[in-house]
């Protein structure tokens, strides 16, 4: 159990640091500038994508990787997916999406955040197990693929345009579970709360378990 994961803990013991701050700022600033442009605030072409690849992608790939040398498995299945996320979007962009008119992109676009929708959803409800700050990050970005695939498969840009407002809220999420992970971890105490798991351990609270 990490500092970001619980309301309040003593300074604990990490054979790496705890990775869960960073990999919640990469999602959080590369959601925010896709969403941005989603939501129609921004007027350059796609800020998003290099940072897709490096912030998004690569460093929430080695925030999971992390996770994997911390033994949390719901951190570092969910950095992990996250960063090959963006890693798969950014390349479909690069590689594909000018090599098709514009019903055959939207319509990947849907079928792309159907499918991450669907991971994203299990994880939500395991999310219930670690805090409720982690818990809005989940319910949020569910909430935004749930309304943005829906758009693409409308081709609405009115949709869409909804989808970009909630994802900056999700953005918003990350960044302050990102924010008290850091400050909590620095000193062992809880200067930003996050709140305790919302239901009750799935797991058994004697003896060893999963982190």
């Amino acid at each position: 159990m990490t500092n970001v994961e619980q309301e309040s803990t003593p300074r604990t013991q990490h054979t790496v640091a705890d990775p869960a701050p960073l990999g919640l700022a990469a999602l959080a600033l590369t959601l925010f500038l896709l969403s941005a442009k989603n939501a129609g605030w921004t007027d350059g072409t796609d800020a998003w994508l290099g940072y897709a690849f490096a912030y998004g992608g690569l460093v929430q790939l080695l925030a999971g990787m992390w996770g994997f040398r911390d033994r949390n498995v719901f951190w570092s299945t969910a950095f992990s997916s996250f960063g090959a996320f963006w890693i798969g979007l950014g390349l479909y962009v690069v590689l594909l999406a000018g090599q098709t008119n514009a019903a055959q992109e939207t319509n990947d676009l849907a079928w792309i955040l159907l499918a991450f929708a669907i991971f994203n959803a299990y994880m939500t409800i395991w999310a219930t197990q670690v805090n409720q700050a982690v818990l809005a990050v989940f319910v949020t970005l569910e909430a935004t693929l749930i309304i943005l695939f829906i758009g693409y498969f409308a081709g609405s840009d009115a949709t869409i345009k909804i989808g970009g407002y909630i994802g900056i809220l999700t953005a918003v999420c990350a960044w302050y579970a990102s924010a008290a992970g850091v400050i909590n971890g620095m000193t062992g105490r809880t200067y930003l709360s996050v709140g305790k798991p919302l239901l009750r351990e799935i797991m058994p609270t004697t003896g060893s378990r999963p982190r």
